[in-house]
């Protein structure tokens, strides 16, 4: 089930990147050939671009995949690696719980505006960011799980 999950977000992240490349083309194509601009366009390359990367961050990008400066983490053993996941992890799932209701107040008081092309109301437009955080809180709380069993070296 669970890599029916990750296949459907893929597809999702992938129809994300097609709707904003699609976008992009035409916005060139209109401006360049036809000099005749699509306002249009600009605001849905933004849009697609906004929601694939806080999507495919929360949903397929995998831990070991994000971007980490781990000179130190690499240097010291299993143990200590252990220790200093827990308390990244543990600072972030704490750091992102803190920050969701402030997150959701600003994300339903956005709801009041509309993008100014498209009409769409933000509230849409950045509840990817509520999804985020809470997906990111919840893989927390199972990586967190995770290093704290027994064999937790494969978690590392």
């Amino acid at each position: 089930m669970l890599d029916r999950l990750r296949s459907f977000c893929e597809i999702v992240s992938a129809g994300l990147f097609a709707i904003l490349f699609a976008a992009f083309a035409i916005q060139i194509f209109t401006r360049y050939v036809l000099n005749d601009p699509v306002v249009w366009a600009q605001e849905l390359c933004s849009l697609a671009y906004l929601w694939g990367v806080c999507f495919a961050a929360a949903t397929i990008v995998r831990e070991r995949e994000h971007i980490a400066f781990d000179l130190v983490y690499q240097a010291v053993p299993p143990r200590v690696r252990r220790v200093l996941a827990m308390l990244c992890t543990g600072f972030l799932v704490g750091l992102f719980t803190l920050g969701l209701p402030g997150t959701i107040d600003y994300v339903l008081f956005m709801g009041r505006m509309k993008t100014l092309d498209m009409r769409i109301p933000f509230d849409w437009v950045f509840s990817v960011f509520v999804f985020f955080l809470v997906v990111t809180v919840l893989l927390g709380l199972v990586r967190l799980w995770r290093l704290s069993r027994a064999d937790y070296e494969r978690e590392l």
